[in-house]
């Protein structure tokens, strides 16, 4: 038998022409860009556990809280525990300016927020994801002054006073003023219960009650203004007119004094 030949496939073009044929195509169909291989790292999945470079929560919590309260919010010697606060706890404290502190103190006083509330909020979700629950940020709806006032004088009047206007406790401790509260700061007080206050669980004031407290504390807000005045610190018309009197009395032995030494001469 005849061994059969090896089939050959010949070039459809001639080398020279294929190369031709292809520099032309190229031409015609223009520049083409071509995608740089990925390296190995760039294509590996994120380590799990990571937080996500874009999480904003986490890079402010790592940044300003986790030196005093822990990584994950576990406590610290500087500073307590966060599992379980409840996102109203850390709004408050944040939107207040109470936190975060540059050094320990025993009361935090309140002042402007260091944060955005883009990023207030950001942080209160982080801390949230530690787990353990708390009160959630309220929402707080028209009040009645009424009921309000009621609610106040029986309530917040013996610490901060019946204007509002804050007073001091005992072993350094403060009551601050309320003139500078929100609606939603005095409602997430009222259920965090933040330094020495007492927490008022929805058993002992339901949602509308603490909208009613809410709307009363505005209502000093705006009173706030003595337009009669010097307010003195608002230590009532009595105290006001003693220093009034004072003042005077003062002013007469002045005159006398001046007088004396004139006629002496």
């Amino acid at each position: 038998m005849r061994r059969p030949r090896a089939a050959t496939v010949r070039p459809l073009l001639h080398p020279r022409r294929a190369l031709a044929v292809g520099a032309a195509l190229v031409l015609a169909a223009g520049p083409v860009a071509l995608a740089p291989a990925r390296s190995p790292a760039a294509s590996a999945p994120p380590t799990a556990g990571a937080p996500a470079a874009d999480d904003r929560g986490t890079q402010l919590y790592l940044e300003h809280c986790a030196s005093c309260h822990g990584e994950r919010g576990q406590g610290a010697q500087r500073g307590p525990s966060l599992v379980g606060v409840g996102p109203a706890s850390v709004d408050f404290q944040l939107s207040t300016g109470r936190m975060p502190v540059s050094r320990e103190v025993q009361q935090a006083r309140r002042r402007d927020p260091v944060f955005s509330a883009a990023d207030i909020s950001a942080l209160v979700d982080h801390v949230a994801s530690f787990g353990g629950g708390g009160p959630r940020i309220p929402r707080v709806a028209p009040g009645h002054l009424g009921s309000g006032r009621e609610i106040f004088a029986a309530n917040c009047a013996p610490c901060h006073g019946a204007t509002g206007a804050g007073a001091a406790l005992t072993n350094g401790w403060t009551a601050p003023p309320l003139y500078d509260s929100t609606p939603v700061q005095v409602a997430e007080a009222v259920r965090v219960g933040p330094g020495l206050m007492p927490v008022f669980p929805s058993q002992v004031l339901d949602d509308r009650q603490v909208d009613d407290l809410a709307a009363y504390v505005q209502r000093l807000r705006g009173e706030r203004l003595d337009r009669g005045g010097n307010p003195l610190g608002r230590l009532g018309p009595l105290a006001e007119g003693l220093v009034a009197w004072l003042a005077a009395l003062g002013l007469l032995v002045a005159a006398a004094r001046w007088l004396g030494r004139r006629a002496g001469e």
